[in-house]
């Protein structure tokens, strides 16, 4: 139950937190798009690596980062700490986007080859597509239980 539950649960969230930096990126013209950010840093430590692969590593790194949060949040629910109802999900996932607000910004920092973007922009779109994906874990969850 619980690999299924940490599964769903973080494939879900990923999955609509990238649908939502998608649209955001529409809306405003910049692209937020996570897994795409993250083929671009790849691509530019491993240079050999072509354009495919480096997306393909952005988007495993992405999802690897959604199990990741997803396993902390199942296992909060599961022990009782948290519920996953709506209204936890709200500040979890708020919680989630300043820590990953903070690792984005060690990442960029560290990375000798950063991309040239909007930081402040990326970052701040950062903490509702947090919440977005705490939303929709959640609601993965939910639907795993009542099966």
């Amino acid at each position: 139950m619980k690999t299924k539950a940490v599964l769903l649960s973080g494939v879900t969230g990923t999955t609509f937190m990238t649908l939502f930096s998608y649209l955001v990126s529409l809306a405003d013209g910049d692209n937020f798009s996570e897994p795409e950010r993250l083929g671009q840093l790849a691509s530019r430590l491993i240079p050999k690596v072509d354009k495919q692969e480096s997306q393909a590593l952005g988007w495993l790194g992405h999802y690897a980062v959604g199990l990741l949060f997803a396993l902390v949040y199942v296992e909060l629910w599961r022990k009782g700490k948290l519920k996953p109802d709506r209204k936890t999900s709200l500040w979890l996932g708020g919680i989630s986007g300043i820590f990953a607000v903070a690792i984005w910004k060690a990442t960029f920092k560290m990375h000798p080859l950063s991309p040239a973007l909007s930081f402040n922009k990326y970052y701040l779109q950062l903490i509702p597509a947090h919440i977005v994906f705490a939303v929709f874990a959640g609601i993965g969850y939910q639907i795993l239980r009542k099966i």
